[in-house]
Parts: structure tokens; C-alpha cells; sequence
């Protein structure tokens, strides 16, 4: 199973970008997908998080400007991202916890995409 991530870019502060993230393959069912960020020195955080019933989940930092979503059908899952900020500047990672049969279990990340912020 891969992961392609896509979507991000160099955008100025207060712009926007829509990140998507695609499984290579359906399953029997995905239950959380997230977002991750890694900034230069720092380590990886949480960005935001989606149950299979919707409930999402935001780091304080970017509550309220960035949004996650999912598409099960398309096997995506979605982060727009508004109000931009220098300090959102990072590596994006999706991941995707997902049973791809009744019998088993995966979680799997995506390559990485970068998101610029300039001031």
C-alpha cells in the first residue's frame, strides 16, 4: 500500500493550500487518518485527525484556519489549509490506519510533501 501526498507548494502568509493524500488500493474499512508536519530541527506533530465517524481532532496551532476531511470512497483524505503562517512551514505527512481485510490491520505514511510559508 502507498501513500501519495500532493498539494503542497510556496504560498505567502495568509494564502491557502489544499493538501490531498491517496491510497494505492481500497479496503474493507479506514479508520483514522491524520496529518503530520515536520518543521526543519523540530519533530513530528500531529496536525490533524479524522475517525471513520468524522470526529476530527486539530493541534491548537492550527485550530480553526486548517481543516481535515476524508473521501473513503476515493481512499483520500484531505487538509485545507488557510491564514497561512510562516511557522506552518514543513514537511506535511499523511498516515492511514486501515483494515485492508476483516483479518488484518496497517498503518501506513505517505512520502512527504513540502509546504513553504514566506513572511
Amino acid at each position: 500500500v502507498q501513500l501519495q501526498a500532493s498539494g503542497g507548494g510556496l504560498v505567502q502568509a495568509g494564502g491557502s493550500l489544499r493538501l490531498s493524500c491517496v491510497a494505492s488500493r481500497r479496503f474493507y474499512r479506514i479508520d483514522n487518518l491524520g496529518w503530520f508536519r515536520q518543521a526543519p530541527g523540530k519533530e513530528r506533530e500531529l496536525v490533524a485527525s479524522i475517525t471513520s465517524g468524522g470526529s476530527t481532532k486539530y493541534a491548537n496551532s492550527v485550530q480553526g484556519r486548517f481543516t481535515i476531511s476524508r473521501d473513503d470512497a476515493e481512499h483520500t483524505v484531505y487538509l485545507q489549509m488557510n491564514s497561512l503562517k510562516p511557522e506552518d512551514t514543513a514537511v506535511y505527512y499523511c498516515n492511514l490506519n486501515a483494515k485492508p481485510s476483516i483479518e488484518a490491520r496497517i498503518d501506513v505514511w505517505g512520502q512527504g510533501t513540502l509546504v513553504t510559508v514566506s513572511s
